[in-house]
C-alpha cells in the first residue's frame, strides 16, 4: 500500500509525484483532505533584505546605465 498526495482540479485527481503503476491498473482511492500549512507572507522589503544583494552604490540612480552597459564615469 502507498500513500500519495494529489490535487483535485475540479474534474480529476492529479498526483503530485510520479505513480509507478502499469496502465489500466485498478486501484482503490480513499479521500482524506489535507490541511495546507498557513505561512505568513513576507513583505517585499523583508524579502529584498534577506537576499543580501550586492551592487554599486548608485545602482538605483543609474540602473539603466548598468542594464544597457553604458559607461558610468564619475563626472556624469
Amino acid at each position: 500500500m502507498k500513500t500519495l498526495h494529489a490535487v483535485f482540479d475540479g474534474e480529476m485527481l492529479c498526483p503530485e509525484e510520479p505513480v509507478e503503476l502499469e496502465p489500466n491498473t485498478r486501484v482503490r482511492i480513499t479521500i482524506e483532505p489535507t490541511e495546507i500549512p498557513q505561512t505568513k507572507a513576507h513583505s517585499f522589503l523583508q524579502t529584498a533584505r534577506s537576499l543580501n544583494l550586492e551592487g554599486p552604490y548608485d545602482w538605483s540612480a543609474r540602473f539603466e546605465d548598468y542594464l544597457y552597459g553604458r559607461e558610468t564615469g564619475a563626472n556624469d
